[in-house]
């Protein structure tokens, strides 16, 4: 059955970047071990100045950060020396372990051509991988798996589903696609894993007789098999995967101990985090515990 619908929430970036925040939610903190879901855009004219909607450098430890685009570019910056430009279809995934710094600014001329909109994702990693060596890899459109049925396109953006499998480099079992169906389109979720759910990044779908509209995550129980109907032409984020067990978050950081999390505060602050050797004159501070800067994640709370 349909355990619970997700309402996402406003929140912001940066001074030019508003957002709709999905996870962490206070009744579903993960599904699966994603951790964290933004959803930015689409966004059609440049804010003045354009670099307000730069995400300056900022820290992460214990997860991987997953960036998959619809329209624009984003240029990413981050401490192994790392410059990749972002594009359309690609899969961005870099694992920051024990610890990496890392920005994303829109400075190309196309970086909103056809309307800038991106979905961002955290995923936590396994215990035995939250101090691992941080590293970065981006993946075009051509190396990730695409099946089509009547009405139905899907891209394999990471993991496993539906027999296909993904070459992105994953540290648990999970999967993650984005789907497009035709109006009418039926549609069932993967039974390969035991979290899952959906975002609905625009359209309506009807399950059980009840509709749903964009800006919602639907996430679903245990060996469930939902039909879903496309009411309208209709996008998808399909995710889940393994469950990894209790988790906190305080701003970018993500740990299984909590004692980490404050090592990692105090890394950041006393400039023991290396920041990108080509973007490394600014930087997000540290918010102190009462306060939420731009580019902040939710609140420290234990995650289960």
């Amino acid at each position: 059955m349909l355990e619970l619908v997700i309402d996402s929430r406003a929140a912001s970036l940066t001074p030019g970047m508003e957002v709709k925040r999905i996870l962490p939610f206070r009744q579903r903190r993960m599904v699966g071990p994603f951790i964290f879901m933004d959803h930015a855009g689409p966004v059609e004219s440049l804010v003045s100045p354009p670099s307000n909607m730069d995400v300056l450098p900022h820290p992460h430890i214990g997860l991987s950060t997953v960036s998959y685009l619809f329209g624009g570019e984003v240029t990413h910056r981050d401490s192994l020396g790392v410059e990749q430009i972002i594009r359309p279809g690609e899969v961005n995934w870099m694992t920051a372990g024990s610890g990496i710094a890392h920005s994303e600014r829109f400075e190309s001329p196309s970086a909103l051509a056809g309307g800038l909109e991106m979905i961002q994702t955290w995923v936590a990693l396994p215990e035995k991988d939250e101090e691992a060596a941080p590293s970065f890899a981006n993946y075009t459109p051509d190396q990730l798996p695409v099946y089509t049925d009547k009405g139905i396109w899907m891209r394999l953006i990471a993991g496993d589903a539906y027999g296909l499998k993904s070459k992105v480099n994953t540290n648990s079992p999970l999967f993650y696609l984005h789907v497009v169906l035709q109006k009418g389109a039926p549609f069932a979720l993967p039974k390969e894993h035991e979290e899952r759910g959906f975002y609905i990044v625009k359209g309506i779908v009807e399950i059980a007789g009840h509709t749903y509209t964009e800006g919602k995550m639907l996430v679903f129980t245990k060996g469930v098999d939902p039909l879903v109907v496309a009411q309208v032409e209709t996008t998808l984020m399909l995710l889940g995967g393994e469950p990894l067990g209790q988790r906190f978050i305080w701003w970018n950081f993500v740990s299984s101990r909590k004692e980490r999390i404050e090592q990692a505060k105090d890394d950041w602050k006393h400039g023991r985090f290396i920041l990108p050797p080509n973007d490394h004159e600014e930087f997000i501070p540290l918010p102190d515990d009462k306060s939420k800067p731009a580019g902040s994640a939710p609140s420290p709370e234990p995650l289960s």
